[in-house]
């Protein structure tokens, strides 16, 4: 018997080869919460300044961060947003940080946001007309698909945030395919494949990678928590797959 009929014989595994964790391969990061006391993420500008710097630090060339607009919880505007971006970038010039960071908008898909649309308000873009939305967990939007055509009527091209985490849709084969079918944009969180969100996320993020759906990836930087589980992603089986994959992020 040869050495390598033996190795069959007995199923010898290859070595697991463990990636160090870089981002460099993303470019730019468009989902994030790092402008400081306007929603659920970053508190304090000190905050906001370290987590931009150790998202640089592991390879970043650009963020777009996206504060949350939600009618009840998060009423920011265009203004509040600039006006927030504008104090980042002045404190990240005085750190001495060399990083580009811009700003759009995660919409959350209501009726609200739908007049916005209808009525032609400005909507806040990650880049050219890609606007994020988000939509709740638990049950579909009724008005989901139409307010998907809405803006697309406007020009605006949809690009829906973590569908790997509503439970509506996991359920849902027929919503998945009629999406797909729609070509509308899916942006995938990476904390997702680290099992931070459940293993039914977890799965359903590896099956839309292995369908060729996903479009975008975003940290969905939150605080310093999220970061230390993102760290941890080199552990995952899909690491090295996603950093091959022909994402759109280097295109922003």
């Amino acid at each position: 018997m040869t050495l390598l009929d033996y190795l069959r014989r007995v199923g010898k595994k290859k070595k697991e080869v463990i990636y160090p964790f870089t981002l460099d391969w993303m470019h730019a990061d468009m989902h994030s919460h790092l402008i400081p006391g306007i929603d659920d993420g970053a508190k304090t500008m000190e905050e906001s300044i370290a987590l931009i710097k150790r998202l640089h630090g592991h390879g970043l060339k650009k963020i777009v961060t996206t504060p949350h607009i939600m009618s009840e919880y998060y009423k920011n505007t265009p203004e509040i947003i600039r006006s927030g971006l504008e104090r980042v970038r002045e404190t990240l010039k005085e750190e001495q940080i060399d990083i580009d960071i811009h700003a759009a908008a995660e919409y959350y898909m209501d009726e609200i946001f739908l007049e916005k649309v209808n009525n032609g308000e400005e909507l806040l873009c990650i880049h050219d007309n890609l606007v994020l939305v988000e939509t709740g967990f638990i049950n579909k939007p009724q008005m989901l698909l139409e307010t998907f055509f809405a803006m697309e009527l406007k020009g605006y091209r949809p690009v829906f945030a973590h569908p790997e985490r509503y439970h509506y849709l996991i359920q849902d084969k027929a919503l998945q395919n009629e999406l797909m079918d729609r070509q509308i944009l899916f942006q995938i969180n990476l904390l997702s494949l680290t099992g931070f969100y459940s293993k039914q996320v977890k799965q359903f993020a590896e099956f839309l990678i292995d369908q060729e759906k996903v479009a975008f990836w975003g940290t969905d930087c939150h605080n310093e928590r999220y970061l230390d589980m993102l760290e941890t992603l080199n552990r995952s089986s899909y690491y090295e797959k996603i950093m091959n994959a022909p994402v759109r992020n280097r295109l922003l």
